[in-house]
């Protein structure tokens, strides 16, 4: 029995169970993100590794570096419809992230003031509203090595202007 969030890809060929809660959520507007989704930006919720588990099929892999850090991305896939399942990370070993669109129930994880970040906004769209009162950073919320990066936190909703 889960405690966690169940997802699937688009057949049903691989699902996954994410055994708990995520750790927190991230709200990226990256290249390779928006890429990735074929959207503005991607909302990943990260959990642990060693409480995640794929089932049925076994999702292919393809890796590559991210432009941000230079570490690798590996990106798990379905070999039979496609679907973008979830991120794992050179740089962070022990997360997994996910696609939040491939949960059973989507809404179940809500990007919120106290369990997310906003990433990569200097690569957001012209035209998008970064909510007021979140977490937000113009690359990554660390450095390489770990160090913490100071957010911006608007008081008002802010809009990207342009790239």
């Amino acid at each position: 029995m889960s405690s966690g969030h169940t997802g699937r890809c688009l057949c049903g060929n691989v699902s996954y169970d994410t055994g708990k809660d995520p750790l927190w959520v991230t709200v990226c507007y990256c290249r390779f993100c928006q890429r990735a989704t074929g959207s503005d930006r991607m909302i990943e919720p990260i959990f642990e590794r060693d409480s995640f588990a794929f089932k049925g099929g076994s999702p292919t892999v393809y890796t590559l570096p991210s432009d941000g850090s230079g570490k690798d991305i590996n990106v798990h896939f379905c070999e039979k419809c496609g679907t973008k399942l979830a991120l794992t990370f050179e740089r962070w070993p022990n997360r997994i992230g996910i696609y939040v669109g491939t949960l059973n129930d989507p809404v179940s994880i809500e990007p919120t003031k106290e369990n997310s970040k906003h990433i990569f906004a200097s690569e957001a769209r012209p035209g998008t509203i970064l909510p007021p009162g979140f977490k937000i950073f113009d690359r990554h919320a660390t450095e390489n090595d770990g160090t913490p990066i100071e957010p911006t936190v608007h008081s008002t909703p802010y809009v990207v202007e342009n790239w």
